[in-house]
């Protein structure tokens, strides 16, 4: 039986709103309040699904169905891919190979405030650009910590530096998605992204510096954060504005990571800043210079996870590992691929206007919502880091029992951060398909000539309630455009700010909170971690949102086209 979504069930925007946002409201503020994310989590789901079949009226089988679909998508791919990369740590820091990463990283500079620019800036931006999905803030969480940062510091700058290049990640599907669905060109929307995220790679530097060592601290990293920035920025603007989303993040991630180790070289802070208790860095005399043999031996894990994780990003490879295409399938199609519509809720749903464009005398959107689960195994981004820790593994010299015995003491480790995962997703795909996140959306639509300022809040809170900016894309890439039409402003501009606002939220999405949290050993810290960057979020998301009414209304020649 066809559902049609309900966005005002109550026949009060404000009361149906304050509904609506009953999950989220549970989830945060559990977190927040101490509770461990997995009753956190279970308690969200819980209300997601009440206020789901209660309060907007969906069939109980088809939100059911809804939250074991969003569960199985936390395993697979996400959760797989925090499985893979933690994995890979744990294998490095058994042979001893990560004290030499180390070492390593503070020979081009003891100085923390330099080394996160590096790992969770530079190298995080080539990672989000290669893979996407959570990647980064596993990897460089798991890298901040190992290299010694205070555990709460390494989840919270890897979540802050993981903003500016989230709307070109995995080679620039986001931007992508939002074309798709929105119906603008793909390259307008590049451009326009391009024309508002470099300004924020040039302060998310100085703010990651800030937190650490407040703005005195700022001061006296100035010339690395201007050169970081500056370097990342450029290539994010030059990138996006005469080449295409696919390639921002990457160019831009290793320009910067180069310039900025070249840099190093030539100049140095004047003050090695550490955190205040942790016991200075040790000089040169306390332990012998590293052979370049060495540092090559250390980092090649890394090498080989750059290398697999660009690879299984590219579309092409991602293709052909997935089967081919319907009409060119190759040999491994049937097999490194299922896809299985969910029952009871695949092509059962429908949206309605606002929300989705309908048909004149019809009340809801002309195509159900698609339900189907797909199983890419071989083509998921956590298999080619996986692989990478095999590779490892031969160029490491661990024997088969003891990669084996890592990789269960790694999975045993993560089963409630698994399961915790499996939650937040569950209630992301609940609020998707019940159209309780549309409800919250269209609260933001009511703003009249200050809505450039609340557009990219809408996919600020897309990102925040699923987890990914395309996924709010996807969500709420219709309803910009339509939204904009109405008003008569400018749909390049309002469409485009619901990736660049919504990567502000991505610091806040549970999904990122709990990879964080598992990356740096904070079981039971998610609320911690929390409380330290939902501030920086909202701000951040903010001022995303007076740039485009400044765009909007005093600089339109700044939009493309």
């Amino acid at each position: 039986m066809d559902w049609v979504q309900v966005y005002d069930p109550l026949g009060s925007p404000f009361w149906s709103t304050l509904l609506a946002s009953l999950p989220v409201v549970a989830l945060l503020g559990l977190l927040a309040g101490g509770v461990d994310a997995p009753k956190s989590a279970l308690a969200g789901l819980l209300a997601a699904l009440a206020v789901a079949v209660f309060g907007f009226g969906m069939p109980s089988s088809a939100a059911g169905a809804a939250a074991l679909y969003g569960a199985g998508f936390g395993l697979l791919p996400i959760g797989w891919i925090v499985v893979a990369a933690v994995f890979l740590f744990q294998l490095t820091v058994h042979t001893g190979q990560f004290e030499v990463v180390k070492r390593s990283v503070a020979a081009l500079s003891p100085d923390r405030r330099v080394q996160a620019l590096l790992i969770a800036f530079c190298f995080g931006t080539f990672i989000e650009g290669a893979a996407g999905f959570g990647t980064p803030v596993a990897i460089c969480a798991a890298l901040l910590i190992g290299l010694g940062f205070n555990p709460l510091y390494a989840a919270g700058l890897a979540l802050i530096a993981n903003t500016s290049p989230v709307a070109f990640g995995a080679l620039g599907t986001p931007i992508i998605t939002l074309a798709k669905i929105s119906g603008l060109d793909e390259m307008a929307l590049c451009q326009m992204a391009g024309r508002q995220l470099p300004f924020f790679s040039l302060i998310v530097p100085a703010w990651l510096v800030a937190v650490m060592s407040g703005w005195r601290g700022v001061v006296g990293a100035w010339p690395a954060i201007v050169v970081c920035g500056g370097t990342f920025a450029a290539l994010q603007f030059v990138t996006a504005n005469f080449v295409g989303p696919a390639l921002v993040d990457v160019v831009g991630g290793l320009g910067s990571l180069l310039v900025l180790a070249i840099m190093l070289r030539f100049w140095q802070p004047k003050v090695v800043w550490r955190f205040p208790d942790e016991p200075p860095a040790a000089g040169p005399a306390a332990q012998p210079p590293l052979t370049p043999r060495q540092v090559v031996h250390a980092w090649m894990p890394w090498v080989f996870l750059s290398v697999l994780v660009f690879l299984w990003g590219w579309p092409s490879v991602k293709s052909t590992l997935n089967g081919g295409t319907d009409k060119a399938p190759n040999a491994l199609a049937g097999i490194s691929r299922f896809a299985w519509p969910v029952p009871g809720l695949h092509h059962r749903v429908y949206r309605a206007a606002p929300v989705a464009p309908v048909a004149e005398g019809s009340d809801r959107s002309a195509e159900p919502e698609k339900a189907v689960f797909e199983a890419a195994w071989l083509g998921s981004t956590g298999t080619g880091i996986f692989l990478a820790a095999i590779l490892t593994a031969f160029w490491l010299r661990i024997a088969p029992r003891e990669f084996v015995r890592q990789f269960g003491r790694t999975l045993h480790d993560m089963r409630w951060a698994l399961f915790t995962i499996a939650c937040m997703l569950a209630l992301a795909f609940t609020t998707k398909y019940s159209g309780t996140d549309a409800t919250l959306g269209l609260a933001f639509t009511r703003t009249g000539v200050l809505y450039p300022f609340f557009a990219p809040l809408l996919g600020w809170l897309g990102v925040a309630l699923t987890g990914s900016d395309t996924s709010s894309n996807a969500l709420f890439g219709s309803l910009q455009r339509i939204t904009a039409e109405q008003l008569g402003l400018n749909p390049v501009l309002i469409v485009a700010s619901n990736s660049t606002g919504g990567v502000m939220g991505k610091m806040i999405d549970a999904q990122s909170i709990v990879v964080a949290a598992v990356a740096t050993g904070q079981k039971g810290g998610e609320g911690k971690i929390l409380r330290f960057v939902f501030l920086h979020s909202v701000v951040l998301a903010a001022l995303v949102g007076l740039l485009t009414l400044v765009q909007a209304y005093l600089l339109p020649w700044m939009i493309p086209g």
